[in-house]
């Protein structure tokens, strides 16, 4: 068995079930579930139809590196989306599957477990693929901690200059995850000067570029931010983006890696042996999902719609700050964050997740601690509902003195 497994921590939903174990939620109220990140939107019926139409795709063995209308097709929309003048759908872009398992893919790619010192940087709280892809190679993490004082930025310059030269990988996730929070320009050219630097990659988990709040202002990407500052080529820069929840197709698992050409090639090396290739039909529905922003404009009104009707509710009594992206309000909790979520469970029968599950110690502190991750993936309706009942609660709390 490989002994690195036994580094792994289990993950925040199972750390999660466990704190929920003997605890018996409120039998006369509904569960509402507004702690796991999984988009509830219907599937567009066109991306529907376009996987159904195209099922002949399931005769075929498919090919690492994709179709090349698909590949094309992921181009135009990066184009279109960001500006960019020219990307090679031939050796800068490569379909995977969703951005989870192309996250941990890319990690095993670049990674060299030989370098026992070596490290993998990331913000604190993060996404946990990071922190397993990072053990599972012979690495280990350095978090960056976000914090409320610092609105949740990574700050570039607290990390000390012996680590930045220990450091093979830094991910990054912008739109952040949990807190919404987006990388200016100026982040990224800080970020770029350092990678020239020392020689690290940069993987960017884009996951949440298309859930945001101001249609006239959607968030930066890395490869947007590369060209702006003259870097066309992406040296050291790959981008994971996904359909999951631009589109509403988390079962799809469908999504790309683009960047550095050198990197994608071997990265498309690395993938042939992981036998990680996209389905034919997959690929079609993929081509044309990307190609539609209607339904991607509604997914936002929807989300806008919802979190404008929970902050109305809860934020009088618990202190809502709206994000710039994604779908979580990242709040503090007037108690402890575990206390608060076990109550709130017990008490009004709405499940939300402990932010100190998301993040680790690190410099003396968890970030996370006193945080909690409200998701608000499901109806209007059922977002109303666990708002007033979050309401309530904390009006109970107010008035008991906790």
């Amino acid at each position: 068995m490989n002994p690195k497994l036994q580094q792994l921590q289990p993950y925040p939903f199972e750390k999660l079930r466990q704190l929920f174990a003997g605890i018996t939620p409120n039998p006369q109220l509904k569960p509402i579930n507004l702690s796991i990140g999984e988009p509830k939107h219907p599937t567009p019926q066109f991306i529907r139809d376009a996987l159904v139409a195209n099922l002949d795709g399931l005769a075929a063995y498919p090919v690492t590196i994709g179709r090349e209308s698909l590949r094309h097709t992921i181009a135009d929309w990066l184009k279109r989306r960001y500006g960019i003048a020219h990307i090679d759908p031939a050796t800068q872009i490569i379909p995977t599957l969703g951005s989870r398992e192309a996250l941990f893919a890319f990690a095993q790619t670049v990674l060299d477990g030989s370098k026992t010192d070596g490290l993998i940087l990331c913000a604190n709280p993060f996404y946990q693929i990071y922190e397993g892809a990072a053990l599972l190679a012979g690495l280990k993490p350095y978090f960056i901690n976000a914090l409320p004082e610092n609105n949740f930025r990574q700050d570039w310059r607290s990390v000390p200059d012996d680590v930045w030269q220990r450091v093979q990988l830094v991910f990054t996730c912008s739109p952040g995850n949990p807190t919404g929070t987006v990388m200016t320009l100026d982040e990224w050219r800080e970020l770029f000067a350092l990678s020239d630097k020392y020689g690290f990659i940069i993987a960017a988990d884009e996951c949440y570029t298309e859930i945001y709040f101001d249609e006239a202002n959607p968030p930066l990407g890395a490869l947007e931010a590369a060209e702006k500052l003259g870097r066309s080529d992406f040296p050291r820069l790959v981008v994971l983006g996904s359909l999951s929840k631009r589109s509403n197709v988390p079962g799809m698992r469908s999504g790309f890696a683009a960047g550095d050409a050198s990197i994608i090639k071997q990265f498309t090396l690395y993938r042939t042996y992981h036998g990680s290739a996209m389905s034919g039909s997959v690929q079609a529905a993929s081509e044309a999902a990307w190609q539609d922003e209607a339904h991607v404009r509604e997914n936002r009104r929807l989300y806008q719609e919802k979190f404008d009707v929970f902050y109305d509710i809860v934020n009088p009594v618990l202190p809502l700050t709206k994000p710039a992206a994604s779908f979580y309000y990242w709040t503090q909790t007037p108690i402890d964050d575990k206390e608060f979520a076990v109550a709130l469970l017990r008490e009004k029968n709405v499940t939300v997740l402990p932010g100190s599950l998301l993040a680790r110690d690190a410099h003396g502190i968890n970030p996370g601690k006193n945080f909690v991750r409200i998701a608000l993936v499901s109806s209007t309706e059922e977002s109303k509902e666990g708002a007033q009942r979050i309401h309530d609660f904390i009006e109970r709390l107010k008035t008991s003195g906790r």
